[in-house]
C-alpha cells in the first residue's frame, strides 16, 4: 500500500531532495519560515515540523540569532533541538544516564501555567561528558498525552526529548526561561557526584507550540565551570 505522507513530511522530502542533490549548496542559508510557507502553500507551523525533521536527519542546523542563549566553555548553544544536538554541534560528546521516567500528579505548575490536566511525564537525567564527568541534572515535565503516557515503559524515542515530542506533534516554538545560582540539595549532589550545597546553575523554562499549546516545563542544574548565560540586546 502506498504510504500517504504528512504535509510537513511532503514539505521535508522536497527540501531534502534539494539538499542531497546540491541545488541548496551546503552550508547555504535556506529561505525563511514565511517564504517557505509561501511556497509550499502550508502554515509556519507546517515549515518548523518539516525543518524539525530535517534536523533530526542532520541535514540541516539552527544557529541561535541575538537574544538570550547559554553558552558551553565559551561555545554558543542553540537548545531548540535539545542539548545533545546543540553540544554535538559544536564538538562536545555527552551521553544520558537516565534517572527516572514516571508520570506524576503536579496540579501545583499546573495551575502556574494554567494548564488543563495535572498529570504530567516527569523525565529526569543527567547529562555526562565522555570521561563519566557529570555536567547537568536535567528534569522535563511533559504533558500526559496518549502518545506519550507510555514513556515510563517504552521510554524516548532516538533517547531525545525533542525528537518524542516531535513525533507526538508537539513542535517547541516559543518559551520563557529564568536563570539563578542555588547550592545542590543531598539528592541532586548524590546524582551529579558532587559535595552537597555545591552551587549549580539553575535554570527553568516553559516552552510552548505555535498555537500556544504547553509543551515542556525543564528544570535543569547546569554546571558552572562549563555553562554560562549570554545576553544581547539591540535598543
Amino acid at each position: 500500500m502506498r504510504r500517504i505522507y504528512l504535509k510537513h513530511e511532503r514539505v521535508a522530502r522536497v527540501l531534502a531532495r534539494e539538499i542531497k542533490s546540491g541545488v541548496v549548496r551546503r552550508g547555504a542559508q535556506l529561505p525563511g519560515e514565511v517564504e517557505l510557507a509561501k511556497r509550499f502553500a502550508v502554515s509556519r507551523n507546517t515549515v518548523r515540523a518539516a525543518l524539525a525533521v530535517l534536523a533530526e536527519e542532520n541535514l540541516i542546523t539552527t544557529h541561535t540569532g541575538k537574544g538570550s542563549f547559554v553558552l558551553f566553555d565559551g561555545l554558543p548553544l542553540d537548545g531548540r533541538l535539545g542539548w545533545t544536538h546543540a553540544l554535538s554541534e559544536q564538538g562536545v560528546e555527552t551521553r544520558m544516564r537516565t534517572v527516572r521516567i514516571e508520570r506524576e500528579d503536579d496540579p501545583e505548575l499546573a495551575d502556574r501555567l494554567g494548564l488543563e490536566s495535572s498529570e504530567l511525564v516527569v523525565i529526569e537525567r543527567v547529562r555526562q561528558l565522555t570521561d563519566g564527568t557529570a555536567i547537568s541534572l536535567e528534569r522535563s515535565r511533559v504533558p500526559a498525552l496518549d502518545s506519550l503516557r507510555d514513556l515510563p515503559e517504552r521510554g524516548l524515542d532516538n533517547g531525545s526529548i525533542s525528537v518524542t515530542l516531535n513525533r507526538a506533534g508537539l513542535y517547541l516554538d516559543h518559551c520563557e526561561q529564568r536563570l539563578r545560582g542555588r547550592p545542590l540539595t543531598p539528592v541532586e549532589a548524590g546524582h551529579l557526584e558532587r559535595p552537597d550545597d555545591t552551587w549549580f546553575l539553575h535554570t527553568t523554562r516553559t516552552s510552548w507550540t505555535a498555537d500556544d499549546r504547553f509543551a515542556e516545563h525543564a528544570d535543569e542544574l547546569l554546571d558552572p565551570t562549563h555553562y554560562e548565560l549570554s545576553l544581547s540586546y539591540r535598543s
